[in-house]
Order: structure tokens, then sequence, then C-alpha cells
């Protein structure tokens, strides 16, 4: 079992930035991929940022806004959020696959408006 838990969301105006951690426990060493979904009211979830065996990948939508990076002293995965768009605003989801396996956040609210 992973247990993954999420900080940083909150309201923010278009063009700032926040940066999303996410803490992951338990079976860790079982992880091979480490990501970022989001959903936003009314519309599926979906992929914003992927780590898997040291690469990125990125939503089209987030490309050179967004940046996903780890610490593994700590266990933990971050999104950096820059020019953040009204468009951006979600629930935030960190996601750990291990093989079949998918383990989930409890998610963190990030709005933005003015």
């Amino acid at each position: 079992q992973v247990q993954l838990v999420e900080s940083g969301g909150g309201l923010v105006q278009p063009g700032g930035s926040l940066r999303l951690s996410c803490v992951a426990s338990g079976s860790i060493r079982s992880i091979n991929a480490m990501g970022w979904y989001r959903q936003a009211p009314g519309k599926e979830r979906e992929l914003v940022a992927q780590l898997v065996g040291g690469r990125t990948n990125y939503a089209d939508s987030v490309k050179g806004r967004f940046a996903i990076s780890r610490d593994n002293t700590k266990n933990t995965v971050y999104l950096q959020m820059n020019s953040l768009k009204p468009e951006d605003t979600a629930v935030y989801y960190c996601n750990g696959a291990a093989g079949p396996y998918h383990y989930w956040g409890q998610g963190t609210q990030v709005t933005v408006s003015s």
C-alpha cells in the first residue's frame, strides 16, 4: 500500500504561481511513475504532468508553465505552476503507479480567479 498526501492548493490570481506537494509513504519502492492529474467541475480527470524513469511528460495545455520534480530524500513530488490561468482551476490529485496499481491522494483545490 502507498499513501499520498497533497498540499499547497489555494486561491491565486491569474498570472500567479503555486507549488503543490505530494508526500508518499508506505511501499514507495514499488512505485515506478508519479504524476499529477486534475479534475474540473463537469469534466473528466486529466493527466497534467508525469515523471517516469527520470523523464517528464506534460499535457499540452500546461507545457512551458508547469514543472514536475521530485525530492527522493523527502519522498515528495512537486508541481510548480506558473502563469496560472482561470482554466487551470480544478482539484489536483497526486498519483503513484506501481505496476497495474494506481494510488491517489485526496486532492487539493486550486482556484485561479481575480
